[in-house]
């Protein structure tokens, strides 16, 4: 499943890291100590996310692409 959820990728000193958030996901992150592997790791964690919503009958918010923020 090709995914279309902006990432926010950013150094974690404090976790020594890569962090991935998904801003469209609710809680959605994931980390790793390559980018690479933070980005493979919140690809896994973004379709547990979905899976996990189906079944609980939650609704799966539309890929917007990048936000805007202000």
């Amino acid at each position: 499943m090709l995914m279309k959820y902006e990432l926010i990728i950013y150094w974690s000193e404090e976790d020594c890291a890569f962090i991935v958030e998904v801003p469209e996901l609710p809680g959605c992150m994931a980390d790793g100590s390559s980018y690479l592997e933070a980005v493979a790791n919140a690809e896994v964690v973004i379709q547990e996310w979905i899976e996990t919503a189906r079944e609980l009958g939650w609704p799966i918010p539309e890929a917007k692409g990048r936000l805007t923020y202000s």
